[in-house]
């Protein structure tokens, strides 16, 4: 279990309910867990079964409806939508189910964004963006466009885009979704150097070989999340 100071993630009791068909639906119920630094959290389950709504909730683009969340220190419930934005910029990086590029921004344009948002003035530390990108095989690609690049691409796009500002917490709906399998163990490969390093990583996958780096692995089915022991 991980001790309070270490501890970059803590929801506690979650639920998100919406009304359909004029009746209360229940996308998660009583979801609780903990990410500290050296974790590597992996959530399996179906479409639909919830996983996304947890995710953005646990960032802050999304509020419970029942429980709350400390992230990196700060209760969310106690933030306004800029404080929210604030903390996720510098202190998480966020790979949404989507890439969400920028599509009038170049691929490097598009990763570098964060230092820029984060306040950071001058160019990134030797030549960050570009690295990354060439971390996740894009290299030749920094000067082309959104809309020239693979939906793989895309996505590795994304996973350098959300490691610009050194994140203490990856948190990733999917990022090896559409990858080959090469480019998707090198994505698990990276989060796991995070790791390593003392940051923490929480993933939803459909990719068993991720299971291999977590230290914790929950199952997620019909909005609930149940832990199981790692491999």
């Amino acid at each position: 279990m991980a001790t309070d100071n270490t501890l970059l993630l803590d929801a506690k009791d979650l639920g998100k309910r919406y009304e359909r068909g004029g009746r209360p639906f229940w996308a998660l119920r009583h979801a609780s867990l903990e990410v500290a630094a050296g974790d590597f959290v992996t959530i399996l389950g179906r479409s639909g079964s919830g996983k996304s709504t947890l995710l953005n909730i646990l960032v802050g683009l999304l509020p419970p409806t029942e429980g709350g969340v400390t992230l990196c220190g700060r209760a969310l419930a106690g933030l306004t939508d800029a404080e929210s934005s604030e903390l996720r910029n510098a202190r998480v990086g966020y790979v949404p189910q989507t890439a969400g590029l920028i599509p009038t921004l170049t691929i490097e344009e598009n990763v570098r964004l964060p230092w820029y948002l984060a306040g950071s003035r001058g160019p990134e530390p030797e030549g960050r963006a570009k690295q990354l990108l060439a971390d996740v095989g894009l290299a030749d690609l920094t000067l082309q466009y959104p809309n020239a690049l693979s939906g793989g691409e895309l996505r590795r796009a994304a996973v350098a885009r959300a490691l610009m500002c050194s994140p203490a917490l990856i948190v990733a709906d999917e990022p090896t979704s559409n990858l080959d399998p090469a480019s998707a163990r090198s994505v698990v490969e990276i989060f796991g150097k995070l790791t390593r390093e003392g940051g923490a990583v929480l993933m939803v996958t459909h990719d068993a070989f991720s299971l291999e780096s977590s230290t914790r692995i929950y199952d997620m089915a019909e909005g609930t999340l149940t832990g199981r022991v790692a491999p």
